[in-house]
């Protein structure tokens, strides 16, 4: 920390941050921590992000990812995703697509079956470093391969990228379900 400045407590685990913080920091730009509402909207708007896996002896493993967002249901993406209110969590989605992979049995569907916990991480960079964000979801990832257990998923990744409309991923199907968000923008804009 900076002299003259207290760290803020940290939620106790499993507890969001109630709303968007702005922490000073003497000679320079605050820090602001998103407030949910807003990480859920980042993200979404995010074309990309990385999907963090680990092994069963926690070997990490990360991956750039495409994806389609569904907010809890019910709350127009305003909820919290696993904290036991009523409605569905949040949930991120994922296919197995068509684009060349160096093996079909891919590392991420591995860890995911041997450790569900994952991480998944959107963020936008620009040269103006006043702009800069990122939005992490922390949570606990399925393997869905069933044709009826996937075509939700699959239909929410065709309405957001028109390749899987001409070309329909085959699946399976990573379902992760949010348990916390957690992020950061330079500015809250």
């Amino acid at each position: 920390m900076f002299p003259g400045t207290a760290a803020p407590r940290p939620p106790a685990r499993g507890r969001h941050w109630a709303g968007g913080q702005t922490l000073a920091r003497p000679g320079g730009p605050p820090i602001v921590r998103l407030p949910e509402d807003e990480a859920r909207r980042r993200f979404a708007s995010a074309r990309v992000a990385r999907l963090a896996t680990a092994d069963e002896d926690g070997r990490p493993h990360i991956v750039p990812f495409t994806f389609a967002f569904s907010a809890r249901a019910g709350q127009g993406g305003s909820g919290r995703g696993g904290d036991g209110e009523s409605g569905s969590p949040d949930r991120i989605y994922s296919a197995v697509d068509a684009k060349p992979k160096s093996s079909a049995d891919l590392r991420r569907l591995r860890n995911i079956r041997a450790n569900p916990r994952v991480a998944v991480l959107a963020d936008h960079y620009e040269d103006d470093w006043g702009r800069l964000w990122w939005v992490r979801a922390d949570g606990q990832a399925a393997i869905l391969d069933h044709p009826e257990a996937m075509a939700p998923a699959l239909a929410l990744l065709a309405g957001r990228y028109p390749q899987y409309r001409a070309q329909p991923p085959g699946g399976p199907v990573i379902s992760i379900r949010v348990d916390r968000w957690t992020g950061w923008a330079a500015r809250l804009s």
